[in-house]
């Protein structure tokens, strides 16, 4: 029987992240997002229509149909981001996010980095780069801490 190496933390909950984008009705990304304090899930995010809301998968992409490009004209979009989601879903269950860290499977736009800021995180974790990079500037101004991870395996590792 082989070794089995214990995930590290970053690596477990960009792997929950993962997961979680897997619930998205985007057509362009699927982004998952995890807020996490004490290494206990605060919270989760996805991209996607508003609740109770026809979306993309269902009307298809303004986006796609206007040609706008990803990371501009935010406005011309069904979705709501991952974590803009993460932090209603947290404000919804009366949970703050101040000093917790959020793994979100892509960097934020500029928009959420505002949101983020003002939410009071930490830390931003991530593995894959969206379009717009404002954010580094900002968050590293408010100082909250970021990472770059490599992606993590989508292979579930566990013994029967």
């Amino acid at each position: 029987m082989g070794i089995t190496v214990r995930l590290c933390s970053d690596e477990y909950f960009l792997k929950i992240a993962s997961v979680v984008a897997e619930r998205s009705t985007c057509r362009r990304h699927h982004v998952g997002a995890v807020a996490v304090r004490d290494k206990h899930i605060l919270a989760t995010g996805y991209n996607g229509a508003a609740a109770g809301i026809k979306d993309c998968l269902e009307l298809g992409c303004l986006r796609d149909e206007m040609k706008i490009p990803s990371g501009t004209r935010h406005e011309i979009c069904r979705g709501i981001h991952a974590e803009q989601n993460v932090i209603v879903q947290a404000g919804l269950h009366g949970v703050s996010l101040e000093g917790s860290t959020i793994y979100c499977t892509h960097t934020p736009c500029i928009l959420c980095a505002k949101m983020l800021v003002n939410a009071k995180i930490r830390r931003y974790v991530s593995f894959g780069r969206y379009n717009d990079n404002q954010f580094a500037a900002l968050f590293e101004e408010a100082g909250i801490e970021f990472d770059l991870e490599k992606r993590p395996s989508s292979r579930i590792s566990y013994l029967d």
